[in-house]
Formats: C-alpha cells, sequence, structure tokens
C-alpha cells in the first residue's frame, strides 16, 4: 500500500456519506477514489479502482439486509488481499461475526457513532488494509457478557483479567494500546497474552497469527450465546 490510502466508500444514506466524504478529505493520505450506494456499485467501483480497503455500510440497496457483509464475503473471495471495513449502526454481534466467519485478517466492524472520531475511523481503515482486524469495543463488550455466562467454554479457563485482555486483542489492541488501556506494564501483557494463548492450546506457529486464532476463538465462543439484537 502507497503511503496514500486509496478507499472505496458504500454507504446509500446521503447524509452520512457525505459526512464521511467530508471527514476523510480532511487527511491529505487519504483519498475516496470511488463512491457506491448499493451492493452492485460497491463491487463495480472496486473492479474499477482497485483499491486499498473499503469502508462499508452493512445495508445498502438492493435488500436492505446483509449487503456489507455479503459484499465483504465475495471480496474474500475475489481480492483476498482487500481490506474490508464495516461501519454501521447496529451493535450486532451476529453481524461481527459473520464478518469474521472466514477469517479475521483484513475485516473490520465499526459502529458509526465512531465517526466523529476522525483519528479512529482512519487508523481503523489502515489497520483492516494493511491485514488486521479491527472489532467496535461495544461489541466486544456484549460478547465478553455472553462469553462469561458460558461455563463450559474454553474462556472458562481465562481469569477475568485474561479475558480482559483477550477481549482486546480481538478489538485489534497492540500490547502497547493494551497496557495503557489497563493501565499495567507491556511486561504484565506480554505475560497475559502467552498464559491466554497456552490456555487455549493453540498451535505452535507465529505469535502474530496465534493471536488471530485466539481472537477468532474468542468471538466465536461467546458469540454462541451473544444477546440477538439485528434489527428487522
Amino acid at each position: 500500500m502507497d503511503d496514500v490510502m486509496r478507499v472505496v466508500l458504500a454507504e446509500d444514506g446521503e447524509l452520512i456519506r457525505a459526512g464521511v466524504l467530508t471527514l476523510l478529505s480532511g487527511f491529505s493520505d487519504v483519498e475516496v477514489v470511488g463512491v457506491a450506494t448499493d451492493l452492485p456499485g460497491l463491487l463495480r467501483a472496486v473492479e474499477e479502482h482497485d483499491p486499498d480497503v473499503v469502508l462499508t455500510d452493512v445495508r445498502m440497496p438492493p435488500d436492505h439486509g446483509d449487503e456489507g457483509i455479503r459484499a465483504a464475503r465475495e471480496l474474500r473471495r475475489t481480492r483476498p488481499g482487500l481490506g474490508v471495513l464495516v461501519l454501521t449502526q447496529y451493535a450486532d454481534a451476529q453481524y461481527a461475526l459473520d464478518l469474521i466467519a472466514e477469517g479475521s485478517q483484513g475485516r473490520g466492524y465499526l459502529l458509526k457513532e465512531r465517526v466523529g472520531r476522525a483519528r479512529q475511523l482512519v487508523d481503523s481503515l489502515r489497520a483492516v488494509a494493511r491485514g488486521g482486524s479491527v472489532v467496535d469495543e461495544t461489541v466486544v463488550e456484549m460478547l465478553v457478557e455472553a462469553g462469561r455466562r458460558r461455563p463450559d467454554s474454553p474462556l472458562a479457563r481465562l481469569t477475568p483479567r485474561e479475558l480482559e485482555v483477550l477481549g482486546l486483542v480481538a478489538t485489534g489492541y497492540t500490547n502497547q494500546a493494551i497496557a495503557e488501556q489497563l493501565v499495567v506494564t507491556d511486561r504484565a501483557v506480554e505475560k497475559h497474552v502467552s498464559s491466554v494463548l497456552n490456555k487455549l492450546e493453540l498451535p505452535q506457529d507465529s505469535q502474530t497469527h496465534r493471536r488471530v486464532a485466539a481472537a477468532i476463538v474468542y468471538l466465536s465462543e461467546i458469540g454462541e450465546t451473544a444477546p440477538p439484537g439485528r434489527p428487522r
């Protein structure tokens, strides 16, 4: 990816679309190269402009269902290196789980209320463009509460602090960011992460891959009992 991040935006709401475009125009290292208002238009824009990342709503024409998730799934197949950040008004755990069902790499799920936090939005776009994963902290909190109610879950092996650390890992936080969030040392976070990976009995490959695997285990396990929040 070049220094300038090329973005395709898919959003059918005129006000939200205008707001996001205005926000992103304030960053000299971000260029919106294409805009779409429905699922077919999004896929065409990606084909035409070859962006670094897609920023898409969940619900768009033609069906106002889960078009953003479907687009992410299709782009995983046709353009596996392309990042997709889903921006939505729905704090819906199942949408987030559907988004990462085939892998969390290059995928993000962020609530529209974060649009006012320009730097957070751009940082999230860059993270998924580089193959990272981002899950909105509100959704993670929902999943944490659901997971705590499952005594048979593999997550029951973890201490409350380890579960908290894993939740932040699943959100896309680095060890340094976790340390700042929890007001502990980097070394303490490293120990917690190492303990989590060992307790979940993940394969002994690279640390990065084990972190991604841990995040997927976490989100999958706690998502099974997450409250049904998808609006109809």
